[in-house]
């Protein structure tokens, strides 16, 4: 397919910024934000987006004029500085609508101020513009931006290039947004949303003969309180007797939700012309109720084997949540998080800080010692020839990677298993070093989850969190590219001669 060419369009003409006195906070803020906004002009990083977008567009359409083509570039320049400027911040959809309609700095960085009137983007917009690109999309140009910032440092501004040739690996767990995935719990998050959707239903004029929603809310909040202290009780006996007493009961109740969610949602797809829907509208209604009406006979299942039957489930047999299916158990033994649930996000920086390779994993991931190959295999591709040196801690080591990083004459640093090997290793000055800034890669993998990520990832769905990782991902390396020595401009070096 050939390239698609960007139409010259006129840009808004932005407002001087005010001159803000006495809070640094802000000036180091507007200086990130310019910083930034330098990087993705130079690099050319914010024209091969619009580029990117465009093509895909244009091969959608049969005829477009130019007209409409710029108003689809705005919006794509738009949608990229808007996605930077909210990840940044760390803000929602909601408030980032906000902070931009308050914030003259975010609209000049964002491209929405103009002299006469500021046209803030909407919550919904904001979401729209969130998955403009999809994640195909955006890795290689995160690879493009690193391997620039190696190859011309001085095009993006850098006194020193990236260094693209020392990698330090590690892996770690996103969790999902979901409560602890408890089964009794599971029934009540079924009997809610059901009942939810059946309010709705029968708010449109729609009905059949059952009781009021909101009892069969009270009574299964009256059984999960009834299963809580039960559990506290000091006779092991008697506290398994009443939790299967219990659990019968709220499955009984579960059971009669299940029929009449049914009858509803029948009743929904056959009359829906009768409320005051439209059939999208009607059909998000019925895909809440068919997302757990196909679940509900596993979940039921699963309760009675764990505490009826008292037999364990498998993990990859679990179901833990209603409604986030890619989530796995991940035990890792540490303090405070002994098991999770979510997802194996694998991350490899380099010396400055940089992340320059990352995997997020939808089912169980495998053991690190299988992760390191890959990774090399996808940093050899995007930054040819590769990495010449890789640090890791034992979880990385294993005899078939020693053996693969020998063959590819790739420094090896990981940390070896045996206590025999790592006093030998321990002899090189070079392999020290390395293993003292591995040390590094957990800070860095703080920063990206607890404040890029915001600590629970709030996606929903599989694909969407691993959009989110990656855009999450390209704006921390434009943070730390913005916090990296600047080389001086050439004009300065001519008046300091």
């Amino acid at each position: 397919m050939a390239a698609a060419n960007i139409i010259p369009f006129e840009l808004p003409l932005p407002v001087i910024l005010p001159t803000i006195e006495g809070n640094v906070d802000y000036r180091d803020f507007r200086d990130q934000l310019l910083c930034i906004d330098r990087l993705l002009i130079q690099s050319g990083l914010e024209s091969q987006m619009i580029q990117t977008d465009l093509q895909r567009w244009l091969a959608r359409q049969k005829r477009v004029s130019a007209k409409a083509q710029q108003n689809h570039q705005r919006h794509a320049r738009r949608a990229l500085r808007c996605n930077i400027a909210r990840i940044l911040i760390h803000e929602d959809y909601r408030g980032f609508a906000a902070r931009l309609a308050d914030s003259p700095l975010l609209q000049f960085f964002c491209a929405v101020s103009e002299v006469d009137r500021v046209v803030v983007p909407s919550k919904s917009t904001l979401q729209r513009y969130f998955v403009w690109w999809p994640e195909a999309e955006v890795r290689p140009l995160v690879h493009q931006l690193l391997l620039q910032g190696s190859q011309v440092p001085e095009q993006l501004g850098l006194a020193e290039p990236l260094d693209l040739e020392s990698a330090f690996l590690d892996s770690t767990c996103l969790c999902a947004n979901i409560h602890y995935p408890v089964d009794w719990v599971l029934l009540r998050d079924a009997t809610r949303t059901l009942m939810g959707a059946v309010r709705l239903i029968r708010d449109q004029g729609l009905k059949h003969r059952m009781e009021e929603p909101e009892t069969f809310l009270s009574r299964i909040n009256k059984l999960c309180i009834k299963m809580t202290h039960v559990w506290r009780r000091r006779d092991q006996a008697e506290s398994r007797r009443l939790r299967k007493q219990t659990l019968r009961q709220m499955d009984r109740l579960v059971g009669t939700v299940r029929h009449h969610a049914q009858r509803y949602r029948k009743l929904l797809d056959e009359h829906w012309a009768r409320t005051d829907w439209t059939r999208p509208q009607a059909e998000q209604v019925l895909g809440r109720m068919d997302q757990v009406l196909e679940q509900l006979p596993q979940a039921r299942q699963q309760a009675r084997q764990r505490i009826l039957q008292g037999q364990p489930v498998p993990n990859e047999d679990k179901l833990l949540s209603l409604y986030e299916a890619d989530v796995q158990v991940i035990v890792r033994k540490k303090a405070g998080a002994e098991v999770e649930f979510g997802n194996t996000l694998f991350l490899a920086e380099n010396l400055q800080g940089v992340i320059i390779d990352w995997e997020l994993f939808p089912e169980s991931a495998p053991a690190d010692a299988t992760l390191l190959p890959r990774s090399v295999a996808r940093m050899q591709q995007a930054y040819e020839p590769g990495p010449r040196a890789l640090a890791g801690d034992r979880g990385f080591d294993s005899e078939l990677n020693r053996f693969g990083l020998k063959e590819e004459k790739i420094f090896n640093a990981v940390c070896p298993r045996s206590p025999r090997l790592l006093r030998q290793r321990n002899r090189s000055w070079k392999f020290q070093r390395l293993q003292r800034r591995r040390a590094q890669t957990e800070g860095r993998i703080a920063i990206l989850k607890n404040v890029f990520l915001g600590g629970r990832m709030r996606c929903k769905g599989f694909a969407h969190r691993e959009l989110t990782v990656t855009w999450t991902i390209l704006v921390h390396n434009l943070w730390v590219l913005a916090r990296l020595p600047q080389a001086e401009p050439a004009q300065a070096k001519l008046l300091a001669a």
